[in-house]
């Protein structure tokens, strides 16, 4: 019933059924006198040691229980902890009597203030993780004062302002059914996280949600992005009963995780992964990938001070071609821009990241960057069927002046003739153009997060347009429509990576769009590949066909809905 149901975003898929247990964590007191100048850079330092041992911790756990790309999220909190400029400013501040907590306190509260009162949703973003990243020092700095509050030997749904990463990293999955917030956006780390540890999350629910008595009984949707307060029985039962079901088919999706992706009339659809690293590569095996659909390269070339040299490179990309054994490695050319500055790149401050220099204009405006990268993938090339894809191509231009640079590495190298060239399409501009961007790649694959957001001009890290910026808009599949019959017509293929991949409701229209290939993160491969067993091609043509009619994302679901 409407009146019982608090209204979110979908954070992370799943159902979950229990009481409702209120997360607060307490304030951190620093009551500290001065010691002297040495005495605190000397605590400062100290507890500096010590939380880096404890990120380190978290990262090989969360890699352990996720995969690497998750972990990662914490080696980005280390590189903040270590920020040389913020240590200079607690320093400064301890020089004028202030003790290390004191002046950590002050000078991380300013900073966290400053990128928190920013539009910009990454750098909105990067003040949670300085939040949590200073609570952890101050903790350590006070003694340990405050200490996270403990969860009730019951199983229970946790809600609570907001989620730190760290806080949501170290969530037992035995006592936490799932989470609930008042504030947060789908693309959040905390988000990112509650999906690669397989807890079921909603977020920005409003401050409703903080009213519920704890205790209460609840039912966590996190696919729909609704808390029900407490529901009926029967609504229980129903919900435990949905929830069974699941355990069970996610089991018989692993089971059969290594068999082809094969509709019931015989249409083939290769699933890939979307991978971070060989660790990645590894798990997205054993998950049945059968390629690497895209390698992202950009963690070889954040959070450091000079760029990846040219050995270092090839080293990670060999090591992760040795792992495929065979199977096919589609590498990704550095894709990052304004809103992730690189400290040995001049990139000067953009109004507008997203529309500046990021992507293949980057790597065009820095040749030599690029140029030591083509060197290590084309290296690699020999080793394993390799593939080289441009990110964030708008114009036929930059396509030409990557490829002229790649070819011409590739003759100086001696390089095999076998690899492959396509470009992301995550711009209206290539998919509008995909019959002349055909006649020069070798294939496409569509950046469905990116072509969203371009597409419809809204944010889809925003906590309020997120639910907005729907993959499913008849706008964003007509362009992957044009996209694949450009293709087609070509006799080149299509592969589509995103969130849009992995959402059942998406993927039978993508089939019947024509997707040859989709490139998923690693735990969701299973379920994917089990779900293309079970569609019939002409099905998902007619859908498709009547997908492109609708006039909202809200009719294309219903279309589907009412399909099954």
């Amino acid at each position: 019933p409407a009146e019982g149901v608090l209204h979110g975003l979908p954070g992370a898929p799943g159902l979950a059924a229990g009481p409702i247990f209120r997360y607060e964590r307490g304030q951190i007191e620093v009551h500290e006198r001065f010691r002297g100048f040495d005495q605190e850079r000397t605590r400062l330092y100290g507890a500096l040691e010590r939380a880096h041992g404890q990120l380190a911790a978290l990262h090989a756990e969360v890699a352990v229980r996720s995969s690497a790309s998750e972990a990662a999220i914490f080696e980005v909190h280390r590189e903040l902890l270590s920020d040389p400029g913020l240590l200079d400013r607690v320093e400064a501040a301890i020089a004028t009597g202030r003790s290390a907590a004191q002046a950590w306190q002050e000078c991380t509260r300013r900073e966290i203030g400053e990128l928190a009162s920013l539009s910009d949703a990454l750098l909105a973003e990067r003040a949670t993780d300085l939040r949590d990243v200073a609570d952890r020092f101050l903790r350590l700095l006070t003694g340990g004062s405050a200490a996270l509050p403990l969860l009730p030997e019951e199983p229970v749904i946790v809600v609570a302002h907001d989620l730190t990463p760290s806080e949501t990293a170290t969530l037992d999955p035995a006592l936490v059914l799932g989470f609930c917030t008042a504030v947060g956006g789908p693309n959040a780390h905390t988000a990112i996280l509650a999906r690669a540890l397989g807890l079921p999350a909603v977020l920005s629910t409003g401050p409703a949600l903080l009213a519920i008595a704890p205790g209460t009984q609840a039912i966590l949707d996190g696919s729909a992005g609704t808390l029900i307060v407490n529901p009926s029985p029967a609504v229980v039962e129903t919900a435990r009963a949905t929830q069974r079901r699941v355990r069970e088919r996610r089991g018989e999706d692993l089971q059969a995780a290594h068999d082809p992706a094969v509709t019931i009339d015989g249409q083939r659809v290769e699933v890939a992964a979307n991978i971070g690293g060989a660790a990645d590569a590894r798990q997205g095996i054993a998950c049945g990938a059968e390629a690497v659909g895209l390698l992202r390269t950009e963690f070889l070339f954040l959070e450091r001070t000079v760029a990846p040299s040219e050995e270092e490179q090839y080293t990670i990309y060999a090591e992760i071609a040795t792992v495929m054994g065979g199977r096919s490695l589609v590498i990704r050319t550095l894709d990052i821009g304004g809103d992730k500055p690189l400290p040995y790149l001049s990139l000067p401050p953009e109004e507008n990241p997203f529309l500046g220099e990021r992507g293949i204009r980057l790597c065009l405006a820095n040749p030599e960057l690029l140029r030591v990268q083509l060197r290590a993938i084309l290296r690699t090339a020999g080793t394993t069927p390799l593939r080289v894809m441009f990110p964030m191509v708008a114009d036929i231009e930059e396509l030409r002046a990557a490829r002229g640079l790649l070819e011409g590495l590739r003759n100086e190298l001696g390089a095999a003739a076998s690899v492959e060239v396509g470009i992301m399409v995550e711009v209206p501009s290539a998919a509008l153009m995909a019959d002349l961007f055909a006649r020069e790649v070798d294939f496409f694959s569509i950046g469905t997060n990116d072509l969203t957001q371009y597409t419809l001009a809204m944010d889809r890290t925003h906590p309020t347009l997120a639910a907005k910026a729907d993959g499913l808009h008849p706008a964003v599949l007509r362009l992957i429509a044009r996209t694949t019959d450009a293709a087609h017509a070509a006799g080149k293929w299509v592969g589509v990576c995103g969130e849009l991949g992995a959402d059942p409701v998406a993927l039978p229209i993508l089939v019947g769009l024509g997707v040859d290939e989709i490139r998923v993160n690693v735990p969701a491969i299973p379920s994917v590949k089990a779900q293309i067993r079970t569609l019939n091609l002409a099905e998902c043509q007619e859908l498709a066909r009547r997908a492109l009619v609708c006039a909202s994302a809200r009719e294309v679901r219903a279309a589907v809905r009412m399909s099954q």
